[in-house]
Formats: C-alpha cells, structure tokens, sequence
C-alpha cells in the first residue's frame, strides 16, 4: 500500500483553528448573540425558502442579497461580495492578492485566524506588537509596513480578543502608509462608536477594505454569512477565487430575511452594550483586571489566581469562557462573551466564588 502523502512542509506544525466545546448551561466563550433571530425572522426566512428551487443551483452572484446589503451601507452592489462567513470573504482576499513573495502584516494579539488563513495560503505573515493597551502604535505599523510592503494589512475593530476598537483618524493614516490593502475586520462592528465604513469613499482609500459578518448582532451564527465592502477590483478579485456557487440559497434566504429587522439588530446592539457595561462594572469589583471593550466581549486577567484555575472553576459551575492565556500576549488571560442578563448573572457569581 503506497504510504499516506504529508502535508506541505509549512503547515506541518499548524493545528486547524477551533474553541473547545464541553458541555456547559452558560456557553460564553464563542462572542455569539446571547438572542435567537427575531420573532418575525422564522416567518419571513420560511417565506423565502419557499421560493428555493431545491434542484436548482443558486444565484452565483447572491443579487439580491448584494443589493440589499449595497442599500444598506449605501453603496453600488458591484461594491459587495458575500461568502460563508467573513472567515471565507478573508480567505478569499488572501486567495486572490496574497499567496508566495507577497505579505501579509497583522498587530499581535489581534484575531487568530488572520494568520492561519495567511498561512494556509502561503502567504507570508509579518507582525507587530500592540502596546501595553493593545493599541495599534502607528509608528510601529509605519516601519512594518516600510519593511516588508505587504500587500494585505489586516486591523480588527473591535479587536478580537482584546475589544478595543481602532481610532478612525488611525486607520485613515494606515490606509495612506500602507502599500497594498488595508483590510479591516469588523465582526464586532456594530457594537463599535465607530466604522471604517464612513471613511470609505475619501480620496486615497481606495485600498480600504471591510469585512463584516451576520453571525454577532444579526444572530445567524448557524448560516454562515459573511461580506465584503471594497472596490470592484477588490470584489471582482475574491469572486475569481471564490469557489462556484459558494453561498447556498437558503443562506442568501437567511440574509435577506434578517436584512428586514433592522429596528431590532439595533435594539440588540443597545442591549448587549447595557449589558457589557454592568459586567465590566462588576469585574472593576472583583480580583481581576479588566479590559475596556467596544465589543460584545470582555477580556480580563485574574490577579490572585491562574488563568486554568478560573477557566476549570467556571466549568464546574457549568460556566464556559475562552481560556486565551496560552498566547505569550495574553497570559494569564480569559475572555467571557456578554451573555442574556440571567447568564452573565451566573458568570459574575460563578467568579466571584473561583475567586475566594
């Protein structure tokens, strides 16, 4: 029997990209919405569904939900492009501008999958630390990006899994240094002060990309949507790349269906923000140190404790948060997901015990 054939050299020593799941009441370790869909969506998701030809492929382009996400930002659909998730509009992106001789630059810790993407596309990643705050220092950024002229610059507004978000006027200053595309990922986006989004369309941004996702405030997790906000180019390079038929009708379906409760996604985003303040408030209370957040997430660092202890506390509480401390960066850090009100109660009490 021929022996099995290894994989490429470079990933040898990479491990896929996962959030361990164990069995827990309060699952907080995942940054999903803490609320299911509205209670009009299942009506006007099955309304959609309805018009699925089953044994038809789908729209390729996803028109309608292009459209629909271009009325939203107000923007030309030939200025969108949707995949399965923003973790594949990324892949795209590196898919069709990264790959060998080429570089990608990210500001460490900054989200994980930045990297592993870059890698499992070959391309190259060149890094810079953040500072003491997790703040992208633009003198730092200048020289990286001096340095190695990558052609992707990857920001993360708000930061995952830090929760600060980057200062417009900073971005505005990366995307004018910055030789290639400046990809801003904005998962957490809604929840932010700010977007990159209002500085699209400024003279010399044409670079700027953002990357935003339904699966935080427009709680479709289980979908799998994802899009784009760039120039043409930018687009009609990720749909050379992208693979045919890639968005499965009954996820344009679920898009184009949460598109309609707009009032609501709001509402949800004021209710998780009331909710992230009262959790961090309670945290400044507590033996820990805390990191301020424009996110739907807090990271925090007990002070007596280590990270595993807590982590394992929480668990036998049946609480589930996100062990980060194995990252050099993060030691000593846990990141907890703003939850429904009843189970960031259990969170704050479950840590006050771990804690004594």
């Amino acid at each position: 029997m021929s022996p099995l054939v290894p994989r490429r050299d470079d990933l040898a020593s990479l491990d896929g990209y996962h959030s361990p799941q164990v069995p827990a009441e309060v699952r907080l370790n995942t940054n999903e919405s803490p609320l299911p869909p509205p209670l009009g969506w299942p009506d006007a998701f099955a309304a959609e569904i309805a018009r699925v030809q089953a044994n038809r492929y789908p729209d390729r382009d996803a028109s309608a939900l292009r459209s629909a996400l271009a009325e939203l930002h107000g923007v030309d659909p030939a200025e969108v492009f949707c995949a399965n998730g923003s973790n594949e509009v990324l892949q795209c992106l590196l898919l069709a501008f990264g790959g060998p001789g080429r570089a990608a630059a990210t500001f460490e810790p900054t989200y994980a999958l930045h990297s592993f993407i870059a890698r499992l596309t070959g391309t190259p990643v060149v890094s810079a630390p953040r500072d003491e705050r997790f703040a992208v220092d633009f003198d730092a950024a200048k020289s990286l990006l001096a340095e190695h002229s990558p052609t992707l610059t990857f920001l993360c507004s708000p930061n995952n899994p830090t929760g600060n978000s980057d200062p417009a006027e900073l971005v505005e200053r990366i995307v004018g240094a910055a030789p290639g595309l400046v990809v801003v990922d904005e998962a957490y986006g809604q929840f932010a002060p700010a977007s990159a989004t209002e500085l699209r369309g400024l003279p010399g941004a044409d670079g700027l990309v953002v990357v935003r996702t339904f699966s935080k405030t427009w709680a479709l997790a289980a979908a799998r949507l994802g899009y784009l906000l760039a120039d043409p180019v930018v687009v009609q390079g990720c749909e050379s790349v992208a693979l045919p038929y890639h968005v499965s009708a009954y996820t344009q379906a679920a898009g184009l269906s949460a598109l309609r409760f707009r009032d609501e996604m709001e509402e949800r985003v004021a209710f998780v923000g009331a909710e992230r303040r009262r959790v961090a408030a309670a945290l400044a209370g507590l033996d820990v140190d805390a990191w301020p957040s424009d996110a739907n997430f807090i990271l925090f660092r007990p002070r007596s404790r280590s990270a595993a202890q807590v982590w394992q506390g929480l668990l036998d509480h049946s609480v589930l948060i996100r062990d980060v401390s194995g990252r050099p960066e993060l030691a000593g850090c846990l990141r907890v997901t703003i939850g429904t009100a009843e189970e960031n109660d259990r969170f704050l009490s479950a840590l006050k015990q771990c804690l004594r």
